[in-house]
């Protein structure tokens, strides 16, 4: 008898599949550009250009920053929906890019002025508007079905790697005195993403026998029901709709720390933009282990996302009641760590309950409706940072997670609110012998 063979380990997605790597490659850069011009320009405004009201100046610019994703979200549904998505991933890439080397020009010819800096930031964010929400409906034509989990993974893992590069290089490098070095390599990431996604094929969605969605192998094609409002989206979605108001609402009180952490590092620390770096760094490395560990956490989506909520919470509110170094930079890595479990359990979850002919407008809506909040805590934290306590305001974080993690605890304990198990956490097929793919 011979013995049976040893199973193959397979590759990472990334290597098996070129053109997701790829994709991915330029995800990764656009994000990073994105994030390292923004924590550096915030930095920029506490530390040297913000005068008396630093808080407000740096909250009105994340403001700024976070509008487009808001008000853009039908065209860009549109957009998704009309154009083939490499070119509109290709062509938002490269619009950022060129923004951002004229930038860079006027910044060595002279100072950058703060009003240039803040329309340099509305156009990047206009940007990656398109380009996240186009990426994501573009999954199922990059991987098979059997490989949506993993590269839902990776596809959420390059908001912590952006963060850890991004929010690292940032502040280093406007403590050097250089703002114009942040915009020019910004600009050299969203131009090489460009070309990384244009060299990639898009060969479009597969069904488990390989045949294109919507045929068989011995009929013709089958047209795809034609796409709904925005409206119509969500309504038809109950479930998922109260899911994202949930989150919606808990970002008011997350996405706060990229403006309470520069004065936390200000006010409490006393520190220089290296202590910034290390702890968006911190950040960043805490949600790229959650978004590649939350898939093996026990437990339906529901009770994983309120869990990680009601953890976060305490995380955040750390700061505030232990003041110091570590206790900042352990409050970064576990509040990351929750964000990256409940990103990819929750799109993952999407990816499969939205339908085909849904998924780019629900994206861009899913998109606009979490960073609707964005502007709204930015200004609030911002403006409350110019009268309250930084420790102050690590307490008003993580008390006013604390309601978000119960309400959705309460939406997964309703009749009407329970996901189908299969659904809920979904298996990879299975071989003939029974083994996973």
């Amino acid at each position: 008898m011979s013995a049976a063979p040893a199973p193959t380990r397979r590759l990472p997605l990334v290597l098996r599949n070129p053109s997701f790597g790829r994709v991915w490659a330029g995800q990764l850069l656009t994000q990073a550009a994105s994030r390292m011009f923004q924590v550096g320009v915030v930095w920029w405004l506490v530390g040297f250009a913000g005068g008396a009201h630093r808080g407000l100046a740096s909250g009105l610019f994340l403001a700024v920053s976070t509008l487009p994703a808001v008000a853009l979200a039908p065209v860009v549904a549109r957009v998704v929906a009309r154009y083939a998505h490499r070119a509109v991933l290709a062509g938002a890439a490269a619009v950022a890019g060129a923004v951002a080397a004229t930038a860079a020009g006027a910044a060595y010819a002279g100072a950058l002025p703060v009003a240039a800096a803040y329309a340099v930031g509305f156009v990047l964010a206009a940007c990656q508007a398109v380009f996240d929400p186009c990426l994501t409906t573009s999954v199922p034509e990059l991987v098979e079905d059997a490989d949506i989990e993993s590269a839902t993974g990776f596809e959420l893992s390059t908001q912590s790697v952006a963060g850890l590069c991004g929010g690292l290089l940032g502040p280093l490098v406007v403590d050097a005195g250089a703002l114009g070095g942040v915009v020019a390599v910004s600009a050299g990431a969203y131009l090489l993403a460009a070309l990384l996604v244009f060299s990639a094929r898009f060969p479009g969605p597969t069904t488990a026998a390989g045949a294109t969605e919507g045929t068989t192998q011995d009929q013709a094609p089958i047209p795809a029901p034609a796409p709904r409002t925005l409206r119509q989206v969500l309504a038809g979605l109950p479930f998922i709709r109260r899911v994202l108001v949930c989150f919606a609402a808990a970002n008011v009180f997350t996405t706060a720390v990229y403006v309470v952490m520069p004065l936390y590092t200000r006010q409490v620390l006393h520190a220089d933009g290296s202590t910034v770096a290390s702890l968006e760094a911190a950040l960043g490395a805490g949600t790229l282990v959650g978004s590649f560990t939350g898939g093996r956490l026990p437990g339906r989506p529901i009770a994983v996302g309120s869990a990680c909520l009601t953890v976060m919470a305490a995380a955040l509110a750390g700061p505030g009641l232990f003041a110091g170094h570590a206790a900042a930079l352990g409050s970064m890595a576990v509040a990351g760590w929750c964000v990256g479990v409940i990103g990819v359990r929750f799109v993952a979850l999407f990816q499969r309950l939205v339908p085909a002919a849904d998924k780019p407008g629900f994206f861009a809506v899913m998109q606009a409706l979490l960073g609707a909040t964005f502007p709204v805590s930015s200004l609030v934290f911002g403006a409350l940072g110019d009268h309250l306590t930084a420790r102050t305001l690590c307490v008003v974080q993580g008390a006013g997670l604390v309601p978000v993690a119960l309400a959705l605890w309460w939406l997964g304990s309703r009749a009407d609110g329970a996901v189908p198990r299969p659904l809920a956490a979904p298996t990879r097929p299975l071989t003939p012998a029974g083994e996973s793919r």
